[in-house]
């Protein structure tokens, strides 16, 4: 398909999608009022609560002495409801709304404990090694906490709390599995080599068909690496890294790959982000720009401005942290090197994300990694040059070129003209 008729349809389609976008919904702190009522309908005598848990959480406040907790949807019956409470790639596919997420998020009790991060890598009884089973079974798991308390609830919350959706917590004493959990042979292979590092682990499951989610849910529980050298890892920190080291396995797949042979675009939208893929022929390259509209959520200030950041690297990769995009970075390259690795190419690669005011609260980078997949399923539009397709691109922008070119690597580096250089946004 010529770049020009992809861009009108999008164009098309992206006027029919805002006009029947839902209005920013603050609805969650009703939500949140009603946590206690349902709360007090299931807790039984002397703080029991019994319930299925479908993941963890392992904090980063205090590293390396952190708070590990056990999720629990709280009034939920069964294992196929409770997995829908899961952060998945199903979120995706089921549509959720911002609101959706913070609801579900919301409803999660986080029953924890304080635990130093290390010496865990035989932690298979009391707490820890509830949660440890929890991590590791493929299916939510029926568990018996003894709570220290009643849930810390702010029932009167702020811009902050709406910024950072978490579920209550609760101090917990002690937790007892309900059920013997199915643990899938490959997690269990991982954890029975002591010898095997945790990078070689997260790729051996990812081979077999596990997603970065459950690979992320393993890792944070201590469950991968070197004997004595597993250690809880902050949840934040083990989506990053298995995105990272798994990015890292699937460059050097395509590394001597043929590169594709003319520029492709592509594009989706989904949560107020809109992204735009740009794969151009030639050696592995990649660099994400993010530009976030005054009012969203990274850029409250309505009056600030567009704020851009951007990442980059070349063909052997980054060797330094990623500075202005953090883990978007890392979720938005994977899925440009699912795709490459898929055809068996690689290739320059541009990711355009424009992060607008409909993006009111934090979904996470999951959002982030499922767009830029969702992105190849359907065809993209072709250009003759990567300069075209930039151009192209750019009047659906927030952004000038001129100004885009001063931010991107990967775009300063094309050929300009007078007009690219207009008046800045």
């Amino acid at each position: 398909m010529r770049l020009d008729d992809y861009l009108d349809i999008e164009a098309n389609e992206r006027a029919e999608r805002r006009r029947l976008a839902e209005q920013k919904s603050y609805a969650i702190l009703d939500h949140l009022q009603t946590f206690q009522e349902r709360f007090d309908e299931v807790v039984q005598g002397d703080s029991i609560y019994g319930g299925v848990s479908p993941s963890i959480f392992v904090g980063r406040a205090n590293y390396p002495r952190v708070s590990t907790g056990i999720l629990s949807p709280v009034g939920v019956g069964d294992d196929a409801d409770a997995a829908t409470f899961e952060t998945s790639a199903a979120w995706y596919d089921e549509g959720v709304s911002i609101s959706d997420v913070f609801r579900r998020r919301t409803s999660l009790l986080n029953s924890n404990q304080s635990t130093e991060v290390e010496r865990v890598h035989d932690a298979w009884d009391g707490f820890l090694g509830v949660q440890r089973e929890v991590a590791i079974a493929d299916r939510p798991v029926t568990v018996e906490i003894g709570l220290d308390g009643r849930p810390d609830l702010d029932l009167d919350p702020g811009r902050d709390d709406i910024a950072t959706p978490t579920g209550p917590r609760a101090r917990a004493r002690s937790a007892e599995l309900g059920e013997n959990p199915h643990v899938p042979r490959p997690v269990e292979k991982t954890l029975e080599d002591d010898d095997w590092n945790a990078q070689g682990a997260m790729t051996y499951l990812y081979r077999r068909g596990f997603d970065v989610y459950d690979i992320n849910t393993i890792l944070s529980a201590g469950a991968l690496g070197r004997g004595e050298n597993r250690k809880l890892v902050p949840t934040r920190w083990s989506i990053t890294a298995v995105d990272d080291t798994l990015g890292e396995y699937l460059r050097g797949r395509i590394r001597d790959a043929p590169s594709v042979d003319g520029v492709e675009v592509y594009r989706n939208e989904f949560l107020g982000n809109a992204f735009w893929v740009v794969l151009a022929p030639g050696q592995w390259e990649f660099e994400l720009v993010e530009m976030k509209a005054p009012g969203s959520v990274w850029n409250p200030d309505p009056e600030a401005g567009v704020w851009l950041a951007a990442d980059r690297e070349g063909r052997e990769g980054r060797t330094g942290y990623v500075e202005e995009t953090a883990g978007a970075y890392h979720a938005s390259r994977l899925g440009v090197l699912e795709h490459l690795e898929s055809r068996g190419r690689q290739a320059k690669a541009l990711v355009l994300r424009h992060v607008s005011d409909d993006y009111w609260g934090p979904c996470g980078v999951w959002q982030v990694r499922e767009s830029v997949r969702d992105a190849f399923d359907e065809e993209g539009g072709r250009a003759e040059t990567l300069g075209e397709a930039v151009r192209s691109v750019s009047e659906y922008l927030p952004v000038s070129l001129g100004r885009l070119r001063r931010k991107s690597t990967m775009v300063s580096g094309l050929q300009a003209t007078l007009t690219d250089f207009g008046a800045d946004v």
